[in-house]
């Protein structure tokens, strides 16, 4: 059983939180606001889950997900997480989080600068990809048919093996990118961003349509292939 450590618990957040739960495991929430924020939340999700602050959440996680606006990376625990899987699940929203050079002029990624925040936890970038009304339903069990996949990009090899193993458990095959380097091509303005899960691609509100693992390594390609070409 895996304790989930979520340091945030907005649309993606509180997926997890669901999925987890529903799959046996335990799940310790957080957000910004405090715990008592989280009480509707929790008494949904029932007895395997509480409440705490993002350092208890950090402390607690056996796997901790950081999925915040990515502006506020910097206000996640650091020696609470220190040897920890860390799952960061951030895209970069320049209209938000404000203009960040590393990631303006491609020289670093979202989940590089978390590292670099994090630099005795091993990041891991999953669940950036996906609308959350998709990862809600799309789960399936291994061997299905309409399993679909998620890709991760990571520098440690036991910690993606940790995360490939947790996304089995919520239902989903991982595709493995290499390392955190390669995350750009989860993000928003790839090919791989969403729309391998989307029954309309044109309104991702309008249902989910599973993706396997060979579909998202052509989304990936195709990724490569328009930075190729620009």
């Amino acid at each position: 059983m895996t304790t989930w450590g979520l340091i945030g618990s907005g649309n993606i957040g509180s997926t997890l939180a669901r999925l987890a739960v529903d799959a046996g495991d335990h799940v310790v929430l957080s957000n910004s606001r405090g715990p008592e924020t989280l009480s509707d939340l929790v008494a949904q999700l029932g007895p395997n889950a509480r409440a705490a602050t993002a350092s208890e959440a950090a402390a607690a996680g056996d796997v901790v997900v950081v999925t915040i606006p990515l502006k506020n990376r910097d206000e996640v625990p650091v020696d609470e997480l220190a040897g920890k899987v860390v799952i960061d699940t951030m895209n970069y929203y320049p209209e938000r989080d404000g203009q960040i050079a590393e990631l303006d002029d491609e020289t670093s990624t979202t989940s590089e600068l978390l590292q670099q925040h994090l630099p005795t936890s091993m990041v891991v970038k999953a669940f950036n990809n996906i609308f959350f009304q998709h990862l809600a339903v799309l789960g399936r069990p291994s061997g299905d048919p309409e399993r679909s996949a998620l890709p991760i990009a990571g520098d440690d090899d036991d910690a993606k093996a940790r995360v490939t193993a947790a996304l089995d458990t919520l239902g989903y095959d991982a595709v493995d990118l290499g390392p955190l380097a390669e995350g750009w091509r989860t993000q928003r303005d790839t090919a791989v961003y969403v729309t391998p899960y989307a029954a309309d691609a044109g309104d991702p509100t309008k249902g989910a349509s599973p993706a396997s693992a060979d579909a998202v390594r052509e989304k990936v390609a195709q990724a490569q292939r328009y930075r190729d070409q620009a």
